[in-house]
């Protein structure tokens, strides 16, 4: 059964709705969006009917939360309102509103529109489906076309995903940078980190692969793989017009050797400056770098390595990630024996 929000600070309004809708579905009735916001950080409603004219956080202001925040902003919402001008339409619509049913509305009009957009949004559910599963595919042929070009680095992609999708998932249960990360998209967010080192496409097979350490010289060029894996995917940006995904593929790509105390590159950025997708994605990456053989050196054990992470607290990382790594070390662990 589908799951429908009404969200109005009249109680009439409130009980009429539940009695139209609540044979056809599930029907949570919440007077303020306050309500709204506690409830669906717990339940996912299919749809949203909303009314504008509310006190303390009114319609505009509460649809245009839910559409900035990557967990809700595909869930439609409909405006509940007793303003039928055009400026107020043109408004809502612009925002990302589906539809707009004016008060007092009679049941069978509720339940004609609400049974319109919801068959529509199972056909887009289906085509957006499809479409992640495409964008998911485009994105894993890039990622493996930088993996085989750097033999060094072995599964280092697939690894550094699995590592991300614990230590986040452990950020959100001990709340550390909560309100970015509960923001985010997480499937998404996990996707795009495939894309971190796209820019290495750029550096020559004889640098990647070069049997030994680099030259100071050779290191310069290396460190341009972040520049060129932005410039790159603002290149698929411009392209495609993908904001949300790709924007954060763009900040794991460009920040992810940036240093808590500002010796990183490309640009030297210092703590909180750095942002929040580099900050996690320095810790992952140095952790899979360790426990891998590289050419200049063995792999180091998964005791050693966390070590090495926990000593680069407040200076190499941010220091709050570096405590939850640490407390995800039997998970990390288990992925690192698993691929070995």
């Amino acid at each position: 059964m589908k799951t429908i929000f009404v969200v109005d600070d009249n109680n009439v309004n409130l009980l009429a709705a539940d009695e139209a809708l609540s044979k056809h579905y599930k029907v949570f009735t919440l007077p303020s969006a306050a309500n709204l916001f506690e409830l669906i950080e717990d339940v996912r409603p299919d749809l949203i009917l909303l009314d504008i004219l509310m006190p303390e956080m009114d319609g505009f202001e509460t649809l245009k939360i839910l559409k900035t925040n990557g967990r809700f902003l595909d869930i439609p919402v409909i405006f509940l309102t007793s303003r039928n001008d055009a400026g107020t339409e043109s408004q809502g619509f612009d925002m990302g509103a589906v539809d707009f049913i004016s008060k007092p509305f009679s049941k069978p009009v509720l339940l004609n529109r609400i049974k319109t957009h919801l068959e529509i949004e199972n056909v887009i559910h289906e085509r957006t489906d499809s479409l992640k599963r495409l964008k998911n595919g485009i994105v894993t042929v890039l990622a493996n076309m930088v993996e085989r070009r750097d033999n060094m680095t072995g599964s280092h992609i697939e690894r550094t995903t699995k590592y991300i999708r614990i230590l986040l998932g452990k950020m959100l249960e001990k709340e550390i940078y909560f309100k970015e990360i509960r923001q985010w998209n997480m499937e998404t967010i996990i996707s795009s980190v495939r894309l971190h080192d796209i820019g290495k496409i750029a550096i020559s097979d004889l640098l990647l692969n070069k049997q030994g350490p680099l030259t100071n010289e050779e290191f310069e060029i290396m460190k341009t793989h972040t520049i060129e894996g932005e410039n790159i995917i603002q290149d698929i940006i411009n392209e495609s017009g993908d904001g949300y995904f790709l924007q954060h593929a763009k900040l794991f790509a460009g920040f992810h050797h940036e240093r808590w105390d500002g010796t990183g590159y490309p640009r030297g950025l210092k703590g909180m400056d750095i942002p929040l997708q580099g900050r996690v994605m320095a810790i992952v990456d140095v952790y899979d770098a360790l426990v891998s053989d590289r050419p200049y050196k063995k792999a180091f054990t998964h005791e050693r390595a966390m070590e090495i992470i926990k000593e680069g607290n407040d200076s190499h990382f941010d220091p709050r990630i570096v405590d939850v790594f640490l407390e995800c070390e039997n998970e990390v662990k288990m992925v690192l024996l698993n691929e070995n």
